[in-house]
């Protein structure tokens, strides 16, 4: 039903860095899972993130812990709060193919107002270079900074989230790849939404029903599955204590002007 949804949600972050001089081998990991879910009490106070070595050669890493605050459109600003939990391993030397769990506790206190958000970066680190290879021999190494969305909530908190408003905008999709020239716009909404609960959402894991009328007059309802919303926004997170987002993306059809309602059914 939906064109390319633009992608302003929260997301896992894969960074590669090229670092002159170093060995030829590009390394690289798989982070699972890429959004962790916790609570400041009890069992869930305690996650596992699992780090997997996929090529040849082995894999040094080592983790940080950001606290993240994010803008309506979802662009997160990232500060140091390793203070926050213990990571164990903090870090590591995977063989090829090995694997690896590394276990988060929430230290930060119990008594949190609403869910706080956070990045667990898993990066990995450059092996040094080998001093028999020559100057000559110096060739670009690729290093991978990985990011796992952790956020913790306070025990028996519940998000409340509402649209705030709804309306028809020209939706401009992304360019297929870095370079092209962007396609034509086509029919789109923006949704404003606002969460008064103590808990995030994740908006991605409920179905949207959007009703209103097209531009004839005519009555128009969209369903927006978990699939499409998982492709086109990431997770939808909406952070509590009053937290705002917008949305943008594509539709089928129009919307005319007048009420446009959305509903958010499991």
């Amino acid at each position: 039903m939906f064109s390319s949804f633009q992608r302003t949600a929260v997301r896992s972050a894969i960074v590669a860095t090229a670092l002159v001089a170093g060995a030829a081998t590009v390394y690289a990991m798989r982070v699972s899972p890429m959004i962790v879910e916790m609570t400041t009490t009890g069992s869930d106070s305690v996650a596992r993130v699992e780090v997997q070595n996929l090529n040849a050669g082995k894999l040094p890493f080592e983790t940080r812990i950001t606290r993240l605050s994010f803008d309506e459109n979802g662009v997160p600003s990232e500060t140091a709060a390793d203070a926050d939990f213990i990571v164990f391993p903090p870090q590591g030397m995977l063989p090829q193919g090995a694997r690896q769990v590394i276990r988060l506790q929430w230290v930060g206190g119990a008594d949190i107002p609403t869910s706080q958000a956070y990045y667990l970066s898993v990066n990995q680190l450059p092996i040094p270079v080998d001093p028999g290879a020559g100057a000559q021999a110096a060739q670009v190494q690729v290093v991978y900074h990985m990011k796992a969305l952790v956020v913790v909530a306070p025990p028996n908190a519940q998000p409340n989230v509402s649209a705030t408003s709804v309306k028809p905008i020209d939706y401009q999709p992304p360019a297929a790849k870095q370079g092209d020239p962007l396609p034509p716009t086509v029919p789109g909404l923006e949704v404003r939404m606002k969460n008064i609960g103590r808990r995030h959402a994740m908006m991605s894991a409920l179905k949207w029903v959007i009703e209103g009328k097209d531009t004839a007059g005519k009555s128009l309802r969209v369903l927006i599955s978990e699939e499409d919303l998982n492709r086109g926004i990431g997770s939808g997170y909406v952070p509590g204590g009053g937290g705002t987002r917008v949305f943008r993306f594509a539709v089928v059809k129009a919307f005319g002007p007048g009420p446009i309602n959305v509903k958010f059914v499991k």
